[in-house]
């Protein structure tokens, strides 16, 4: 194997071992000793915590991407939107880190700042198409930003987290409910507009 093969195998060890502990608590020592590095292999590839939290974190906003993209492709604007949601919760239930790399770009290590943006930008842009196909087709009323929809499911994720695993299909599917176009909002109203264009139903 190369040198080059060999390095990019330690590097997905290392994120291989780091997702599975909690990234408020990750000690460089714990994971190189868990993964069976050396010290060195790990503060090569991430010479910070911060930046080994940024690296998971990439790698999940690459993955919610992806879901944003196969939403976009679904032929069902209502499927669509719901299965990104429950998409984008997995991801954010899996990575406990990736809501501050969402919200908190100020903190972002220099050394991944660039591919953070990327990936981070990415993401805001599937929020919006995702969303604005939804309200398009009175799926959603037309009234909720992508921003408050990112900061309604990051709720939902803490309110699991709080609770129990269990919590998570009710908690989306009350989500979902509650951002269906309201056939009592005033037709000149944004919610009246999405409700009027067709009034579908989520879940």
């Amino acid at each position: 194997m190369s040198p080059r093969a060999d390095a990019l195998r330690s590097r997905e060890r290392i994120l291989e071992v780091a997702r599975r502990h909690d990234v408020r608590a990750l000690r460089l020592n714990d994971i190189a000793r868990a993964a069976g590095v050396g010290i060195g292999t790990v503060y090569r590839h991430f010479p910070t915590v911060r930046a080994l939290v940024e690296a998971l974190s990439v790698d999940t906003l690459v993955r919610l991407g992806d879901a944003a993209d196969r939403a976009t492709a679904e032929p069902d604007a209502r499927q669509a939107f719901r299965r990104f949601l429950d998409d984008a919760l997995t991801l954010q239930l899996e990575d406990g880190g990736l809501e501050a790399v969402l919200t908190d770009m100020a903190r972002t290590d220099p050394v991944l700042h660039d591919e953070c943006a990327a990936a981070r930008g990415k993401v805001f842009a599937g929020y919006d198409a995702v969303l604005s196909r939804a309200q398009r087709d009175g799926v959603v009323r037309g009234d909720v930003s992508a921003a408050q929809l990112q900061r309604l499911l990051c709720g939902v994720e803490h309110a699991v987290r709080l609770g129990v695993p269990a919590d998570r299909d009710l908690l989306l599917d009350i989500l979902l409910s509650g951002m269906r176009p309201d056939p009592q909002a005033a037709p000149d109203s944004p919610a009246g507009v999405a409700a009027i264009r067709r009034p579908a139903a989520l879940g």
